[in-house]
């Protein structure tokens, strides 16, 4: 039986979510039992992680390019346990698409010290600075996160 997952969705899980994934990934460490996971709401299989995010985890000593994206589907959703999303409308698609899933979905910034409803930006397609900020909204984000895995209480 595989251990708990969290599962990040953004839109085309080429930015964002798999920021977030190798960035957690990397802070929780080998021995977690947490498995950390990303997938796309509107994704096209098998892309790479967009240069400008590759290039920002690497400033960081994070190896992203080996990331690939996938669709979200509903064996995603169901092997997760907890699924983190970007903003208030993947939050609102993923409820109309997988019915039932209510209870583990959760935004990013919810973790945050700031405002804790706020989106994280979508950055394709804009300039390296925009990745920079929107990756340290994630790291910031992140860090509560962590904190929130730690105190779930997960069968290991």
């Amino acid at each position: 039986m595989p251990g708990p997952m969290i599962l990040f969705v953004c839109t085309g899980n080429i930015c964002r979510s798999p920021m977030a994934e190798y960035l957690l990934r990397e802070r929780l460490g080998p021995d977690s039992p947490w498995s950390v996971g990303s997938a796309g709401l509107l994704a096209g299989p098998g892309m790479p992680a967009s240069p400008e995010a590759v290039a920002v985890l690497q400033e960081r000593g994070v190896d992203g390019r080996g990331h690939r994206s996938r669709p979200l589907d509903r064996a995603h959703v169901d092997a997760a346990t907890v699924i983190v999303v970007m903003t208030n409308a993947h939050r609102d698609m993923l409820q109309a698409l997988f019915p039932g899933a209510e209870e583990k979905v959760f935004l990013l910034n919810a973790f945050s010290n700031g405002n804790r409803n706020a989106d994280i930006d979508d950055p394709i397609g804009l300039p390296s600075e925009t990745y920079e900020r929107v990756f340290r909204e994630i790291e910031t984000a992140l860090r509560g996160l962590a904190a929130f895995l730690d105190e779930l209480d997960i069968e290991t």
